[in-house]
């Protein structure tokens, strides 16, 4: 699925997003993936608004995480995540989605919070 990251501070960029959208997927995510391309990524889509916990576990490449709003604005972002940790990681508020990115593709792209994710 194509995602149009529209940055306030930068160029608007277009990912190339594997999408999980039902449970088996969700819970497979990027695991034992060893690599993505500079504009690949997955999108983690929820039917409604809540607080979303993600892990590292078997993910063997660091992320960039973007926790995005039901309105399509990011609300957290959380940048270079550890591979294989089980630590969790936790949207602040309630969000619907979630896309992944290879770690530092937030500050190359200058992705801040409130920029918006259209799917």
């Amino acid at each position: 699925m194509g995602v149009l990251i529209e940055t306030s501070n930068g160029p608007c960029v277009f990912i190339d997003a594997y999408v999980a959208n039902n449970r088996a997927a969700k819970a497979q995510g990027l695991m034992y993936v060893e690599s993505l391309g500079e504009f690949e990524g997955m999108l983690f889509i929820h039917s409604r608004p809540a607080k979303i916990s993600m892990w590292m576990k078997n993910t063997l490449i660091p992320l960039d995480m973007l926790f995005v709003r039901d309105d399509q604005t990011i609300a957290t972002i959380v940048t270079d995540t550890v591979p294989l940790s089980t630590d969790t990681i936790v949207s602040r508020e309630p969000v619907t989605t979630v896309l992944e990115l290879n770690a530092g593709s937030a500050e190359r792209w200058s992705i801040q919070v409130g920029d918006r994710v259209l799917k």
